[in-house]
């Protein structure tokens, strides 16, 4: 594309965190842009922008995505969970106080990334293992080193589902 040329602009409907939001924008602009600028969810963070750091994590349909590589045009009539859609009134989510709990937000520029990517591992196992844990964690990097802390977090998170429904 050219300098002179107009970048095609559409009009683009997503669901994000239950409520359906509206864009004008380009198709292959990235997500985490959409989020942040249009509907002012500041929740989920610019780190690499390469998908790389997975600092932008949301979940698309349930599944992880990082934001900043998702073209806006891809989440097109999808449901869009960002760190923000997690709690309910004030009550944080398991996770969330999992994570509260464990101490396992250093900076907390990683966290939101984590906590949706760790909501999804728990929406497909309710009791994945230490091994399964890191392995979906893995991706995610996180400067201040907590790991630890993040994955006994999760195991608490797991621990604390399984006891309210059971």
């Amino acid at each position: 594309m050219s300098p002179d040329e107009e970048i095609p602009m559409a009009r683009f409907t997503i669901e994000v965190n239950g409520r359906p939001l509206e864009t004008d924008t380009a198709g292959e602009r990235p997500l985490l842009d959409v989020l942040r600028e249009d509907f002012g969810l500041t929740g989920t963070k610019y780190g690499c922008g390469e998908g790389q750091c997975r600092a932008c994590t949301v979940l698309l349909d349930g599944e992880p995505r990082p934001s900043c590589l998702t073209p806006v045009s891809s989440a097109a009539g999808k449901r869009v969970t960002t760190i923000e859609g997690l709690a309910e009134g004030d009550a944080l989510s398991p996770v969330q106080q999992a994570f509260v709990d464990a101490d396992a937000a250093q900076c907390g520029y990683c966290t939101a990334g984590m906590i949706l990517e760790a909501t999804a591992l728990l929406e497909r196992s309710a009791s994945p293992d230490r091994d399964a844990i890191v392995a979906a964690m893995n991706p995610h990097l996180c400067r201040c080193c907590g790991y630890r802390n993040i994955v006994d977090a999760i195991e608490r998170a797991a621990a604390a589902r399984r006891s309210s429904d059971g």
